[in-house]
């Protein structure tokens, strides 16, 4: 098994690694270390968890180390695109983390905080620079940075930009870099529209797929409960009471739910915390830091979490409700058994998600194992049939919150992925109109007509770690989704 100091990186970026209690890479380490020291474009495929942001960020700061002309005012030589905040605030702290013994000047761009120290921050000019698309856009627009002086450029987890609809601001940010630059990309899954960013922006790219696609790591024992929605939360209560509960993150389908939850969880005297787009940023701040600090044991989130929240140790992962994009699933329980650690992964199924089970464990290759006989009572009534209830008036229902979308507006992807070094980091087309201010709920709200959402906080775990088709369908599958978050 290689070795950290087999891969030819500068002594004070193995020093840091060495400090954080490391020596091995994960296999995609391993393969993508190499290859962007030897200056090559990258293609990355591997789940979360399996260290993907270490891989960039190690030769990242191996070139710096080795001597870099300084940027000058206003300029990045690094830009480093990712979705959401929290996990362009967890990439900067892995480079802080792992430049501890350099001299690299990092800043971070994210909506839903004053652009004033932003501005400030990148007056000078900065080696690395993380941003999520739509608040660098402002940016750039303003005249507070420029990007002719980039020379390496990360998009990162960029299936999850595809689905918060980022595409055509990653497009109109990469026509502003040199095209004489190192490009990675890297994602959980490659849909055919990440697969065309990479023909349009890679040049002979090294291509590096860790795993089977779409399989959640070996090491999460996953389990399904069949019960009556009535009794979900009993249940929940239950599994989470458990002395082997020390750390455990519930996912719900929409924000209203995760506050249900949470104050389930609550009056039961259980510690618990949610997070979600409609928290502020000082709320999910205070969240999150209890949850990693562990005076919060059970943090309840919407899927805007599945691939923003990179805590150690947490040994369970329940959904409430199961995603009704089945790759979600894959990046949900996700959170558990990282690092190489095992983790449990519960689900509870009541009748009304049977067929979100189905598209699941399609999308995983195999039958996840289940308990208990319920979910019956939650099933649909046939028109017609006992039980069955009509409209008053013969007027048509009125759609509840919720409602899942049809099974063709879910998108076909694939996801891979296992390690043993935990990485910082860690999906359907939206509209192609201006995306957010940031990859979360709060553009998006705007763009779809609904309310607002929250601020993202930020996080650190110091670890390294096709058609107009399937556009239109992709389309409303991942509006659903962000306006569920």
């Amino acid at each position: 098994m290689k070795q950290f100091s087999d891969l030819g990186l500068a002594e004070t970026v193995l020093k840091a690694v060495e400090a954080e209690g490391y020596t091995n890479p994960t296999p995609i380490q391993e393969q993508v270390i190499p290859a962007m020291l030897d200056g090559r474009d990258i293609l990355g495929t591997a789940q979360t968890g399996t260290g993907k942001t270490a891989s960039f960020v190690l030769p990242l700061l191996h070139k710096l180390a080795n001597g870099r002309e300084r940027p000058p005012q206003k300029c990045c030589g690094t830009l480093i695109l990712a979705p959401t905040r929290e996990l362009a605030a967890q990439i900067a702290d892995s480079v802080r983390t792992y430049g501890q013994f350099g001299h690299t000047k990092v800043a971070v761009v994210v909506g839903g905080v004053k652009p004033g120290p932003q501005i400030k921050a990148m007056a000078r000019g900065v080696d690395i620079l993380v941003a999520t698309p739509g608040r660098l856009m402002d940016h750039m627009q303003g005249g507070a940075i420029r990007l002719d002086h980039t020379s390496t450029v990360i998009l990162d987890e960029a299936d999850q930009m595809l689905d918060l609809g980022f595409m055509p601001a990653i497009r109109k940010i990469m026509s502003k870099v040199p095209k004489e630059r190192q490009t990675a990309l890297l994602s959980a899954t490659m849909p055919p529209a990440i697969r065309k960013l990479a023909n349009d922006f890679l040049t002979d790219p090294a291509e590096v797929e860790v795993a089977p696609t779409a399989r959640p790591i070996e090491k999460i024992d996953q389990q399904v409960m069949l019960v009556d929605r009535s009794a979900k939360r009993r249940t929940l209560i239950d599994i989470l009471s458990t002395d082997d509960v020390d750390r455990a993150i519930v996912f719900t389908r929409t924000k209203r739910g995760a506050d249900k939850v949470q104050r389930t969880l609550s009056d039961a005297g259980l510690s618990a915390a949610a997070i979600h787009g409609n928290k502020s940023q000082n709320q999910r701040t205070k969240t999150l830091d209890g949850f990693k600090s562990g005076s919060v044991t059970i943090l309840v989130a919407t899927d805007i979490a599945a691939r923003g929240i990179d805590v150690d140790n947490v040994s369970h992962v329940v959904n409430f409700e199961l995603p009704n994009i089945p790759e979600s699933y894959v990046h949900r329980i996700g959170r558990t058994a990282r690092a190489g650690k095992t983790g449990i992964a519960i689900s509870l199924c009541d009748g009304g998600e049977r067929e979100f089970l189905r598209d699941i464990e399609k999308l995983v290759g195999y039958s996840i194992k289940s308990t208990g006989n319920g979910g019956a009572n939650d099933l649909p009534e046939k028109q017609g049939g006992r039980g069955s209830r009509q409209p008053r008036n013969n007027a048509p229902k009125k759609a509840r919150p919720g409602n899942r979308p049809a099974r063709n507006n879910r998108p076909k992807s694939k996801s891979s992925g296992q390690g043993q070094v935990q990485g910082k980091s860690q999906g359907h087309q939206r509209s192609e109109g201006r995306p957010a201010s940031e990859g979360d709920s709060d553009g998006l709200a705007r763009m779809l007509g609904t309310k607002p959402g929250g601020n993202r906080p930020s996080g650190r775990s110091g670890r390294p770690g096709g058609g107009s088709r399937g556009r239109n369908r992709n389309k409303n599958a991942g509006a659903r989704q962000a306006q569920s978050a």
